[in-house]
């Protein structure tokens, strides 16, 4: 039996909940902080998207959807100041005008998990990606090169060692 990865199952187990609160994908959920920055990730939460009831009819444009979002009680101002920015990162992460209202819902937002620090990068390995990039000219991009090299061995080999487990 072949080890699939958690991240090839979430859409499958989480699409009935998301689409039940108007989600069609866990992309709004799950890149809310790079959607709307940390910040304002760290005091609210996505809730759900309110699609219209009605269809428009031939010709005629559909109405935006209403985003509801979870937002701490001493935020909410802010927020509300902030909203025509977030609708509009979330139309651009979305693709379309999708969402046309915010609506707030005054509330505790729970902390958002820890990321973990990414291991240090493998001498040998850093040395190696080093080699390939050497003659690159411009110090600046040559450094981002290996930084980027670097992160993608990494990577790859880390996920090579998870299916191998």
């Amino acid at each position: 039996m072949a080890v699939k990865p958690l991240a090839d199952l979430i859409d499958t187990l989480l699409a009935p909940a998301l689409a039940a609160q108007g989600f069609a994908g866990r992309a709004v959920v799950s890149l809310w902080p790079e959607i709307v920055g940390e910040r304002l990730a760290a005091r609210t939460r996505p809730l759900k998207i309110d699609w219209p009831r009605r269809r428009p009819a031939p010709g005629e444009a559909s109405e935006p959807a209403t985003m509801v979002v979870r937002v701490e009680s001493a935020f909410a101002l802010e927020m509300q100041q902030l909203a025509p920015i977030v609708l509009e990162r979330v139309n651009t992460h979305l693709g379309w005008r999708a969402v046309g209202k915010l609506v707030l819902k005054q509330g505790p937002v729970e902390a958002p998990a820890p990321r973990r620090a990414p291991p240090p990068p493998d001498p040998a390995l850093a040395a190696r990606v080093g080699e390939q990039v050497a003659g690159i000219a411009d110090p600046d991009l040559r450094a981002a090169l290996a930084r980027l090299g670097v992160h993608v061995a990494q990577n790859t080999k880390r996920r090579a060692i998870d299916t191998a487990s």
